[in-house]
């Protein structure tokens, strides 16, 4: 039983990443067709983190009363119905209005499953599932691009990832019962028997930090899976096809790391994964710097970006419950989504306006600031939580 249910959480991160690298590989020839500048893409982006924040900030409350299965279920379906929308959409803004499901499937889901691993499985098993992350994300430009490439359009390109997630929802709901095991729904009540709110959360020692933290690699994260097509079309003077297919490179570089970084995450230690992931990224985006006379000749550097990435995102997760106790946990793990996401909602629309009003050549000077600013402010978290255990001894 316990190992269907794992086996079908790897199931549910696959269709937590499906989604995210959609948009950033199809705008090039999503905001041509429709008449729309550049920058837009910021701000269907803006409106799906925007939904994650809201949901995330609902998912203890949410999660306490309906459990992490019909959680789980429910979100992936109002994914699935946002991304169908999408694929049917003739206007910008029926993309804007189509986006509002979309966000909102993503944030409960994010939260409640990142809470039920970081409780009941070890840093091995984050970074693994989180690697399924990566596999969904990696997926997506390929079918993207499969679907520009053959004619069929960026809309078929959705439909077809809408169509995954409508059969994971399937599996996912056949699975309700497994949640149910002791060390699932019961567990996660006797954790979570008094509602932390907002105020008295942000109030504990080092969850500022934390927030912080988050905010600065999933604005990094963000703004780099978004432009990444662009980047390469516009500036670099790749074929669009290829650029829509070449942002994978990224999501690929995160998907392999997490999955090696598994094999030793136990014995690093989530501090140490996060420090090692920061300063990998950071050599990464570097190697993006440099001018290339030919732009494939910049993979290395993206798929550096990309394993430099992987650990920060789960590790940041795991240390959760040792951090702040697990009876804090799902709360505190939601406002740390919404956090990321307010990171992920902000920060590439601003990018978007750099782009178009000075140059989209920024693109890796902006993705340095934030993985400088989150492995400073990750690295002050450490000495904090360090000063309250031994206060504590």
């Amino acid at each position: 039983m316990v190992s269907l249910l794992l086996a079908i959480i790897y199931l549910a991160f696959i269709s937590l990443g499906l989604p995210d690298s959609l948009l950033g590989s199809g705008w090039p020839v999503m905001h041509r067709e429709l008449a729309v500048p550049i920058s837009y893409a910021g701000m269907i982006s803006m409106i799906i983190s925007g939904g994650t924040i809201v949901s995330s900030l609902m998912s203890d409350r949410l999660t306490r009363r309906l459990g992490t299965g019909v959680v789980t279920v429910g979100s992936v379906f109002l994914t699935a119905a946002g991304l169908f929308g999408f694929s049917m959409s003739g206007s910008f803004w029926l993309l804007c209005v189509c986006a509002v499901p979309y966000g909102l499937g993503a944030g409960a889901i994010d939260a409640a499953l990142n809470n039920f691993v970081a409780l009941h499985y070890n840093s091995r098993q984050m970074s693994w599932l989180h690697c399924f992350w990566g596999v969904g994300a990696s997926i997506s430009p390929y079918i993207m691009g499969y679907a520009l490439g053959e004619g069929l359009g960026w809309r078929s390109g959705y439909r077809m990832i809408s169509v995954i997630q409508i059969v994971l929802t399937v599996v996912l709901f056949l699975s309700l019962p497994l949640w149910k095991c002791k060390t699932g729904e019961v567990s996660e009540k006797q954790h979570q028997r008094e509602h932390l709110s907002l105020a008295k959360a942000v109030k504990i020692k080092g969850v500022a930090l934390v927030l912080v933290t988050f905010f600065s690699y999933c604005a990094f994260e963000s703004t780099c899976g978004l432009w990444i097509s662009s980047y390469f079309a516009d500036y670099r003077g790749m074929e669009k096809e290829l650029a829509a297919s070449f942002a994978a490179f990224f999501f690929l570089g995160i998907t392999f790391g997490r999955f090696v970084t598994g094999f030793f995450a136990d014995k690093v230690g989530d501090r140490g994964m996060i420090r090692l992931g920061f300063l990998t990224a950071l050599a990464g985006v570097g190697l993006l710097m440099l001018p290339y006379p030919n732009p494939a000749w910049a993979f290395p550097g993206l798929l550096i970006v990309g394993i430099g990435a992987a650990p920060v995102y789960p590790a940041i997760i795991h240390s959760t419950p040792d951090n702040f106790g697990k009876e804090n946990s799902q709360a505190i793990i939601g406002i740390q989504m919404a956090s990321a996401y307010v990171g992920s909602t902000f920060m590439p629309p601003v990018f978007g306006l750099l782009a178009e009003h000075v140059s989209i050549a920024l693109y890796p000077f902006y993705l340095a600031v934030f993985l400088i600013f989150g492995l400073v402010m990750s690295e002050k978290l450490n000495r904090t939580m360090k000063k309250e255990k031994d206060l504590h001894l």
